[in-house]
């Protein structure tokens, strides 16, 4: 007699089932899938799959910062800070956090919300930042901000005065957000980006997704992306104003996800804790958690799996999510050495707060490591500054093809008319006319990009987000690889 499964697709977790996460989705598969192709000889019009789908800077080539490697080499092993091959303000950089760990080890636990004296640090990061005071005890660490947003979006998987609730989502998103709210069994309320006046945040959409959601939800959070992704905008003064005005009046968590913030190429950045602190009361003393990653700016650790999050909540709340914390042990600490080497003074005020942050992150002028860590960070900096240029140069010159400039993050997010004949190609296949498209390009060219119908978008408006900090030689290809399936492809379709 058979044995009936105790767990079946009728019986299982019905939220798991509509978790979708496109970054790592069916384009995906099938690369891997052609590479496994091309290692046994399968002949293809190209020679290897270029992954563009995620933003994994060292698997595109970046190369590790020297000073983090090897803070992270004495944390790992102690007794190499006797070592003459490392510098001092190396050494001094490990002994720190070594001496916070438990027997001198990061083998050991972490306190659940991580090492104080990271967490020291960060909040030293964040005042010198926005010139503003901030406490240790309100940075908590995390395995990557994918973890730390999770925790936090928990906070709304109930009812209030019988409604289930809802949180606000900006469409296009990076779909860490609408994968964990469905997890969670809590409704995404999404509102849409202004395309055409650089991805900003409509208050009118606001407005409208509030109005839509309220009927049915407890509307409870709303989202912020600053830098976008996948968009790469950066939102002005003015917008973020409104914004934080508008969470005001509907009594909304603001969700700040600012991971990019180090990936700004030219204007300037403004954080939700700044501008809020800035506006004065009642604004100031509004709820709000933001976060920050060892997996973006110019370290790019994503491997380390580090971030934080600076939370602004009521007692009950934080107390709640402590329990929750605990349950997870710590952070990896390893990582959150990382993330130690990561935070850093902003010199652009003049304040006792930045005389105390420059202690913080990685070396500063006159230490010994310092001239080899500027010229890493120039260098990383002149990469993302060309690749953005050209993927916008380009994307701009293809018929068919739009593509607002890209202010931050590290990616191109192009939109790109299809013609008719192949959005009918692609429902016959059962396909979204991006996937269509998408696949199509990695099937002739071997570049894996990631559809726009992945991240949310306008209706009957088609796009796909690609990484832009692949090697020269590789990046010149895909934007040329691009460029003529493009053209192939609307030959194919025309009429």
């Amino acid at each position: 007699m058979k044995l009936e499964n105790s767990i079946t697709h009728e019986n299982i977790n019905q939220n798991l089932l509509k978790v979708n996460y496109a970054v790592r989705g069916p384009i995906l598969d099938r690369a891997e899938q052609i590479e496994r192709e091309l290692a046994k000889g399968v002949s293809k019009p190209f020679e290897r799959v270029i992954r563009a789908n995620i933003g994994d800077c060292h698997a595109l080539g970046q190369q590790p910062f020297t000073f983090i490697r090897q803070v992270m080499a004495l944390v790992s092993c102690p007794t190499l800070l006797t070592s003459e091959e490392f510098p001092e303000d190396v050494k001094d950089k490990a002994r720190e956090i070594l001496d916070d760990c438990t027997s001198g080890s990061v083998g050991a636990y972490s306190p659940s919300l991580g090492l104080r004296c990271v967490r020291r640090r960060a909040a030293e990061y964040l005042a010198a930042r926005d010139g503003v005071p901030a406490a240790a005890d309100d940075v908590w660490l995390g395995a990557g901000a994918s973890d730390l947003v999770k925790s936090v979006l928990s906070l709304f998987a109930g009812q209030v005065d019988g409604k289930p609730s809802a949180v606000m989502v900006p469409v296009p998103q990076y779909p860490l957000f609408s994968g964990t709210l469905a997890e969670l069994g809590v409704h995404m309320a999404p509102y849409y980006l202004d395309e055409e006046n650089h991805w900003a945040v409509c208050i009118q959409e606001l407005e409208r997704s509030w109005n839509a959601a309220s009927k049915e939800h407890a509307v409870r959070a709303l989202v912020i992306i600053n830098p976008g992704n996948p968009t790469g905008q950066v939102l002005s003064r003015e917008n973020i104003e409104k914004i934080i005005k508008f969470a005001h009046e509907r009594r909304l968590l603001i969700m700040a996800d600012e991971v990019y913030q180090e990936n700004i190429i030219s204007k300037p950045f403004h954080s939700f804790k700044k501008v809020t602190h800035e506006l004065g009361a009642p604004y100031c003393d509004m709820e709000l958690s933001s976060f920050v990653t060892a997996s973006k700016g110019w370290a790019a650790e994503c491997g380390a799996r580090a971030a934080f999050v600076e939370l602004r909540l009521p007692r009950a709340a934080r107390a709640a999510l402590l329990r929750v914390r605990a349950l997870q042990q710590c952070p990896a600490v390893p990582g959150q050495a990382v993330l130690h080497c990561v935070v850093r003074a902003h010199p652009v005020r003049s304040s006792p707060t930045v005389l105390c942050a420059r202690r913080c992150g990685p070396p500063r002028s006159g230490e010994p490591s310092h001239a080899q860590f500027a010229a890493e960070l120039r260098s990383v900096r002149a990469v993302l500054r060309a690749r953005a240029a050209a993927a916008h140069r380009v994307f701009s010159s293809l018929p068919g093809y739009c593509c607002n400039v890209i202010d931050g993050s590290m990616f191109a997010f192009p939109r790109v008319e299809l013609p008719a004949r192949a959005q009918r190609a692609a429902r016959r296949a059962g396909l979204q006319p991006d996937e269509l498209y998408c696949l199509r390009l990695l099937e002739d060219t071997g570049i894996c990009v990631v559809p726009g119908s992945g991240f949310g978008q306008r209706p009957g408006t088609f796009h796909f987000r690609t990484t832009i900090l692949h090697p020269p030689h590789e990046f010149r290809y895909m934007l040329r690889a691009i460029a003529a399936f493009h053209h192939s492809f609307l030959e194919q379709y025309r009429g």
